[in-house]
């Protein structure tokens, strides 16, 4: 029995390692980062939510909104925690 909760354990945590927490984000701090015409930088690896970006890519702040920034890398606008640089959320 023991060896079943293991192996059922086993599964099931891959699945909450990489569970997110969803960020409500004010609509506009989305309408506000949707609308720049700031160009996309480049980086290698992928953007994950909860991991800062690196130190090369600029990110750059949003009026009236001091919790949040913006970037646009590889192409996808990212929000993060510009105390930090965490990705709070990627826009779709």
């Amino acid at each position: 029995m023991k060896r079943i909760a293991l192996i059922c354990a086993a599964l099931l945590l891959p699945a909450s390692v990489t569970a997110q927490t969803t960020v409500v984000l004010p609509g506009e701090v989305r309408t506000y980062v949707l609308e720049q015409a700031t160009p996309s930088v480049a980086i290698e690896g992928e953007i994950v939510v909860g991991q800062p970006l690196p130190e090369t890519v600029e990110i750059h702040t949003i009026p009236d909104q001091p919790d949040y920034a913006y970037a646009i890398v590889n192409d996808q606008r990212v929000i993060v925690k510009p105390a930090d640089r965490t990705v709070i959320q990627v826009l779709q």
